[in-house]
């Protein structure tokens, strides 16, 4: 086996660090994209990926939903990992000299305080530590990025200012991907992912999820997304507790494929923390 872990984004961000504290013994391999990050897997350059899902701040990572169904590959595992940002400057840069801040998208909007600071501009970057990078090779000492503690150390930025994040809380889920999937068993507490589009008929969603409450299966997570641009298209995308051979599982999945036209099963695998 590969013992690579791919991740998207430049060395030093936050997945970079989930790779580092999930598997340890995994080399990391950097990737532009998602879409590279995923497609490592499948062409054997990496074993599993890391893939942000959602953040308890700034709600779920765009793309995401969309990418997991036609990946051809299995969610094996979940990460949760807490989120300390910095703000990061060029050697000697002091906090009233900063006029533009970069990052995700995603980071921007975990320092909304620092943020609708006066003087301050918000810009979206491709991820943090691409940021990072960016400013240590620009040389502006007006500008600075939200980044991590371990992507200044890489680039040579001064922190300016430490744990900057809106709440303290503030953590990211994030899914193991692989090429084949697992059986955790039923033994430990597991989580089924799925997502499933349903019949066009009156009160059908109502009915497709009805069989989680008879059946007592608790449905942690339910999220819709548009399918190619269309708003009559919707597609949804699940968390259950328990393991689809149970009992209850299984026949709260029998009536939801029964009221839904597509289903796929993305994986089943050990719950990392209480629901």
């Amino acid at each position: 086996m590969n013992a690579r872990i791919a991740f998207q984004g430049e060395f030093g961000a936050y997945s970079h660090l989930a790779c580092e504290t999930f598997a340890p013994e995994f080399e990391p391999l950097a990737c532009p994209t998602f879409e590279a990050t995923l497609a490592s897997i499948r062409d054997g350059a990496a074993a599993c990926a890391m893939l942000p899902i959602e953040n308890s701040l700034a709600g779920r990572v765009a793309d995401i939903h969309h990418l997991l169904p036609d990946s051809g590959l299995h969610i094996v595992g979940e990460h949760f990992f807490a989120i300390r940002h910095q703000l990061l400057g060029r050697k000697g840069a002091r906090l009233e000299d900063i006029r533009v801040v970069r990052s995700h998208s995603m980071a921007l909007g975990q320092v909304r305080s620092l943020l609708a600071r006066p003087n301050i501009r918000a810009e979206v970057s491709g991820d943090t530590a691409g940021a990072a990078k960016q400013l240590a090779e620009s040389g502006r000492i007006d500008e600075a990025v939200i980044a991590s503690a371990k992507a200044a150390e890489i680039y040579g930025l001064d922190i300016i200012e430490a744990d900057v994040e809106d709440a303290g809380h503030n953590t990211t889920r994030f899914l193991v991907m692989a090429r084949d999937a697992i059986d955790p068993g039923r033994a430990a507490p597991v989580v089924t992912t799925f997502v499933f589009q349903v019949r066009n008929i009156p009160a059908a969603l109502y009915k497709a999820l009805g069989g989680f409450a008879t059946n007592g299966v608790n449905m942690t997570k339910l999220e819709s997304y548009m399918l190619e641009g269309s708003f009559s298209a919707t597609m949804f995308y699940a968390d259950i507790e328990g393991h689809p051979q149970e009992a209850n599982v299984k026949l709260a999945l029998e009536e939801l494929a029964f009221f839904s036209t597509r289903f796929k099963l993305l994986g089943v695998y050990p719950s990392a923390r209480p629901r």
